[in-house]
């Protein structure tokens, strides 16, 4: 880090530690900083006979804070400029120069280029595996909608060709997919697959599974009914532990042995589910990842990939400092 500016002093003679900066020393225990840069700096550029680069790490960590607190290019280095534990957090000083927006798409449109969004979580994942968290288990399945601008007020005057609208109960939805695929015993995340918004959650099972699975978990009313018969599961020797619909039981009268067998079982298999959301709710409620930033899935499905993989360190945080059990 350079030399701290006057402002960075005065900074640094407050006494409240806020929200953002106990989050921010949190994830900077928690991420795997020599694992990431490891794989990162083979397609990183050296500093040769133009411009010097910045150093990896601090553009790493830039990355990082735009996908923590949803922030696009420009107000990324704005945010640099103005916010001293993000500043602080990328080894940053007002005294040296700030990284521009540009710079900034760049090492996105890097990761992009090299398709480093799978590579972060399997780093991240094979570090939480290493702390003793277990991501061989059984899987659980499920998706979520992401929305994705719908205006045609852009260069094309076209909606992105691969966002497709979908129906949801009664409600229209104009995006994209999330598929995941998480741990049935820690609830991280191990797959993430994108597609547009209209295509079955059922078809995308296979790219959700490890291969290493005893049981899959999946939600009926998401659309997992009949996974087992599909061809691409022949001969996959897996306890396929799909959610009744309710109408198959409901119509059973209450008080009979039956009916309460079935409540039971699809109640345990309920509370298993239930897991799979919480990743959900990071990248959404803590993350604040609501709609598509860019155009294409590719893009996007990277970016998510990126979101989850960072959900799994949130949610695992207490665990890897040894404060807590696993969040859940």
């Amino acid at each position: 880090m350079s030399q701290m500016s006057f402002s960075d002093f005065e900074y640094a003679g407050k006494r409240k530690q806020t929200r953002r900066e106990r989050f921010l020393a949190e994830m900077d225990q928690v991420v795997p900083w020599a694992g990431l840069v490891a794989l990162i700096d083979p397609h990183y550029p050296k500093a040769g006979g133009g411009r010097k680069p910045y150093p990896l790490e601090t553009m790493l960590r830039i990355h990082l804070l735009q996908n923590w607190f949803s922030l696009s290019d420009p107000a990324m280095e704005e945010a640099l400029y103005e916010i001293t534990p993000m500043r602080q957090f990328a080894r940053l000083t007002l005294s040296a120069p700030i990284p521009e927006d540009t710079t900034i798409m760049k090492f996105r449109h890097l990761l992009e280029k090299h398709q480093l969004a799978a590579g972060i979580l399997q780093v991240i994942n094979g570090y939480l595996q290493d702390k003793g968290l277990s991501l061989r288990q059984g899987t659980i399945v499920d998706a979520t909608i992401i929305h994705a601008p719908s205006s045609t007020k852009n260069k094309d005057g076209k909606r992105d060709p691969d966002m497709h609208q979908t129906k949801k109960g009664n409600q229209y939805f104009f995006g994209m997919k999330a598929h995941i695929g998480a741990d049935v015993e820690s609830g991280l995340v191990h797959h993430v697959h994108g597609t547009a918004a209209n295509v079955a959650d059922v078809t995308q099972v296979a790219e959700l599974l490890h291969g290493d699975e005893n049981a899959v978990y999946a939600d009926a009313d998401a659309g997992y009914t009949g996974v087992e018969k599909r061809e691409e599961h022949a001969g996959r020797e897996v306890i396929w532990q799909i959610a009744a619909r309710r109408s198959t039981y409901t119509a059973l009268p209450k008080r009979s042995l039956i009916y309460k067998g079935k409540r039971r079982i699809e109640r345990a298999k309920a509370q298993t589910r239930a897991k799979v959301e919480h990743p959900f709710r990071v990248i959404k409620r803590q993350f604040g990842y609501v709609k598509t930033r860019f155009r294409g899935l590719v893009k996007n499905t990277a970016q998510l990939t990126t979101l989850f993989a960072l959900s799994n360190l949130w949610m695992a945080r207490k665990h890897v400092m040894g404060t807590g059990e696993l969040r859940v």
